[in-house]
């Protein structure tokens, strides 16, 4: 009888082997374990995924909030205001207007009709009297403390530029100057080297300080109802170290420079002041506002507050007649978005011809009393 062979194995190696078989067919087990109910998980989360509404771009604006530095003199709203309010909206969200002056009553409500504008904010007292930067920036700060605006907005004015670079200062964060679009709540476009290129930055700041350039922007009309009108958060604003004593005001039945449809602008071609009077006289007959280049202001022949230009005022009439102006590069800066350009000067080479969209050559002090005599 042939007996079977039997294999022996020792406990040792015996022992070895089942502790390993078992031990990997654990880890198999887990596994699988572990990938079943991964998937069972993953197949919740997208039932439960599908029947949630995901935040769009629209959706966040909804948090975006923007606060509006009202300008004005204490009787009427400045029209660069209105030109901030249609800036602060396309930021997207809550539009509030912020007033602080002596005896602000009709400004407020001026500002609380423009469309747009959920709230107006009133500061009254002794405190904002001549509307002092050391005295609205405490109040401002304030303001954003209780209220926690996502951007603060002003015209590009001296008003403005005396006021924010103080705010943005005091937040930290670096201010994004006169504006020209906005493309997004955190994306911005302007103008650099006297407006020969175009710049368009991204802010990366919680909070987004502005300066709005009021000729890029059309002013906001009004609203069918009036918005709510609150007191603003009080407190010992006055400045310690500044106080307003007075202000002389040039008064002239003719428009401003800045809301003017029409503006007749002299250069160094004039020669001299007293020939300045033949721009009055053909300004008042068609209801236009008298300007001049830093030429002409350096030279004497009017006061600096009829500037135009990089470094005085950003104009953007209907009409706009540059006579005896050669067109400087810091010049064209500050009228180049007027819609219709005329100019007048004997030079035919003269930069204001690339602009114009009508030129004359001629000799100034022949063709404008003739134009006089026929207006």
């Amino acid at each position: 009888m042939n007996r079977r062979q039997l294999t022996t194995i020792p406990f040792a190696k015996f022992a070895t082997r089942y502790f390993c078989d078992s031990f990997f067919l654990s880890l198999a087990f887990i596994k699988a374990s572990i990938g079943f109910q991964v998937r069972v998980l993953n197949t919740m989360f997208a039932r439960c995924s599908s029947s949630l509404v995901r935040p769009s771009a629209q959706g966040f604006r909804r948090f975006q909030s923007t606060l509006v530095l009202a300008e004005h003199n204490n009787e009427t709203l400045n029209p660069i205001t209105a030109n901030a309010v249609t800036a602060a909206k396309k930021l997207g969200g809550d539009v509030t207007v912020l007033v602080a002056g002596t005896k602000v009553g009709p400004v407020s409500e001026a500002a609380a009709k423009l469309d747009g504008v959920k709230k107006v904010l009133v500061a009254e007292g002794d405190a904002y009297k001549g509307l002092l930067a050391e005295s609205l920036t405490p109040l401002i700060l304030a303001t954003q403390e209780q209220l926690k605006f996502t951007h603060i907005v002003a015209g590009a004015t001296a008003f403005g530029k005396a006021v924010l670079p103080r705010i943005a200062a005091k937040l930290d964060v670096s201010p994004v100057s006169d504006i020209i679009g906005v493309q997004s709540a955190d994306t911005f476009v302007r103008t650099i080297y006297a407006g020969n290129a175009i710049q368009t930055v991204k802010s990366k700041d919680p909070v987004k300080v502005i300066t709005v350039r009021g000729t890029n922007f059309e002013p906001t009309g009004a609203a069918g109802s009036a918005a709510a009108i609150e007191k603003a958060p009080e407190g010992d604003f006055a400045s310690k170290t500044t106080e307003f004593v007075s202000q002389e005001l040039t008064k002239s039945d003719r428009p401003s420079l800045t809301a003017a449809k029409i503006i007749v602008s002299g250069g160094r071609g004039m020669k001299s002041g007293d020939n300045f009077k033949m721009l009055y006289d053909l300004a008042d007959k068609w209801g236009a506002a008298v300007g001049a280049s830093r030429a002409a202001v350096d030279a004497g022949y009017v006061p600096n507050d009829l500037q135009i230009g990089q470094t005085g005022k950003i104009v953007a009439p209907e009409v706009y007649v540059a006579i005896g102006i050669s067109g400087a590069i810091q010049h064209l800066a500050g009228m180049k978005d007027s819609k219709t350009i005329v100019a007048i000067n004997k030079d035919p080479e003269a930069p204001i011809f690339q602009v114009a969209d009508y030129g004359l050559v001629a000799d100034l002090f022949k063709v404008v009393p003739e134009i006089n005599e026929k207006c």
